[in-house]
C-alpha cells in the first residue's frame, strides 16, 4: 500500500495537480479562489506583514494597506481584507501542506539513503533555532520602518523571512547544507556528515544572532534584555528535564522509543510555551517596556477561555496565558509517548522525520518569540 500511494511520481503528480487547480481556479473563478481563499488567508497576510501593516485590502484598483483594526473593518466595504497573522483556515492549510511536504522529504531521504539513524535529528536542531532567529530579522525590519529608518531588508525580499515562506527558505538552506555535507563526507573532506551539518547550522545561527546583537548595540529601535532570554531558556530547560526524568523514573515506556530525542521534543515545546507566557503576562514585571499579544488562534482561544473563567483579581496575579504552557507540555509528552520502540523498528526514517517536524513546530516559533522579546522588537 505504501509503495502504491507514496511514490515520487505520485507525489510530483499531486503537487502539479494542486498547483494547476489553484492557478486554473484563480483564472476561471478569480473571486472565489484567489480573492477569497489565496489572498485572504495566505498571500494577503504575508503581503500585509511584509509592509508592516495590520491588514492589506485587495480592491479593483490595487492593494491598500491599513494600520489599525478599525481601518481594516471599514475597508471591508471596498475590498477583500487580509489581516496580518494566522487564521483557522490558514493554519489548517499549513498543516495539510506540512504533511504533504513531510511525505516529499521522506521520499527524498529514501532516494539519498539518509535519515535512518538519529544523527540526522540532532544535526537539524541548530537549523530549527536558526529559522526562529531568522524570522526575528524580519521583525527587526518592521521595527526599523516604524522608527523611520530604512531597513536592511525591504519588500519584496523580506517576504522570504515571513511565515509560511520562511519555512521554504530555511528548508532550502538546510537541504543545500545536507547535500553538501553528504558530498564532503563521500570525498573524505569531513568524517561525519551529521557533525558537519551541526557545525553549519550553528554557524548560520551564530551569524543571525550576531546581526541581532549588532542592531541592539547600534540602533534605537532594538535593545537587549538578557533577563528575558535567561528566564525563558532556563525555565523551559528545567521544565523539560524535570518531565523527562520523572517519566523515566515512573513511566519509563514514555521515553523508551525516543530516548534523548524525546528530551529535545519536550524542550522545544517548553521553549514555545514559556516564551508565550512571558511575552503575554510578565514582560513589564521583568523590566521590559512592552507586552505582546498572541498571534496564533489556539493561543488566543486559550487566553480568552482563561479570562472568562478566572476572576479578574486572580488573573491579574497569575496571568491568563499559563494554560497554553500546560497544553504545550501535555502535547509534547503525548508525542514522545506515541513514538515507541515499535515505530522506530518498523520505519525509523519516517519516525525520525515526524519527530523533526514535531520539534520544529515548537522550537521555531518559540525561538522567534524569545528573541523578539529579548531584543524588544
Amino acid at each position: 500500500m505504501e509503495r502504491q500511494l507514496f511514490t515520487e511520481r505520485n507525489w510530483v503528480a499531486t503537487f502539479l495537480a494542486v498547483v494547476a487547480a489553484l492557478v486554473g481556479g484563480s483564472l476561471v473563478a478569480t473571486e472565489q479562489v484567489y480573492d477569497r481563499f489565496i489572498w485572504q488567508y495566505f498571500w494577503g497576510p504575508v503581503y500585509s506583514d511584509a509592509n508592516d501593516a495590520r491588514c492589506a485590502v485587495l480592491t479593483d484598483d490595487g492593494i491598500l494597506l491599513r494600520a489599525s483594526d478599525a481601518a481594516c473593518q471599514a475597508a471591508a466595504d471596498v475590498g477583500v481584507v487580509a489581516y496580518t497573522g494566522y487564521t483557522t483556515v490558514s493554519e489548517v492549510g499549513y498543516i495539510v501542506t506540512l504533511v504533504f511536504l513531510i511525505i516529499g522529504v521522506l521520499l527524498l531521504l529514501k532516494r539519498l539513503e539518509l535519515g535512518e539513524d538519529r544523527g540526522l535529528f540532532f544535526s537539524l536542531v541548530p537549523f530549527m533555532l536558526f529559522g526562529g532567529a531568522l524570522r526575528v530579522v524580519e521583525d527587526a525590519t518592521d521595527a526599523a520602518v516604524g522608527a523611520g529608518v530604512e531597513p536592511a531588508i525591504g519588500y519584496p525580499l523580506n517576504t522570504l523571512l515571513i511565515s509560511p515562506i520562511i519555512y521554504v527558505t530555511v528548508f532550502l538552506i538546510t537541504l543545500v547544507a545536507l547535500l553538501a555535507c553528504v558530498r564532503l563526507e563521500a570525498m573524505s573532506v569531513v568524517e561525519d556528515r551529521y557533525r558537519a551539518m551541526t557545525l553549519v547550522g550553528s554557524a548560520v545561527l551564530g551569524l543571525t544572532l550576531a546581526y541581532l546583537f549588532g542592531l541592539a548595540l547600534t540602533t534605537d529601535y532594538a535593545e537587549f534584555y538578557p533577563q528575558i532570554l535567561l528566564i525563558d531558556v532556563v525555565g523551559a530547560s528545567v521544565l523539560a528535564y524535570a518531565i523527562y526524568v520523572t517519566a523515566d523514573r515512573y513511566e519509563p515506556e514514555i521515553n523508551a522509543g525516543t530516548g534523548a530525542m524525546g528530551l529535545v521534543v519536550l524542550w522545544a515545546h517548553a521553549i514555545d510555551g514559556v516564551a508565550n507566557v512571558i511575552a503575554a503576562d510578565w514582560t513589564t514585571a521583568l523590566g521590559h517596556p512592552f507586552t505582546y499579544s498572541a498571534k496564533h488562534p489556539a493561543n488566543r482561544v486559550i487566553i480568552e477561555i482563561t479570562e472568562s473563567l478566572l476572576p479578574a483579581s486572580i488573573a491579574t496575579i497569575i496571568g491568563t496565558s499559563w494554560p497554553f504552557l500546560l497544553v504545550k507540555l501535555g502535547v509534547a509528552v503525548a508525542i514522545v509517548w506515541l513514538f515507541d520502540e515499535l515505530i522506530f523498528e518498523e520505519s525509523p526514517r519516517y519516525a525520525i522525520l515526524l519527530l523533526v517536524a514535531a520539534t520544529a513546530v515548537g522550537l521555531g516559533p518559540g525561538t522567534r518569540d524569545i528573541l523578539r522579546v529579548t531584543f524588544a522588537i
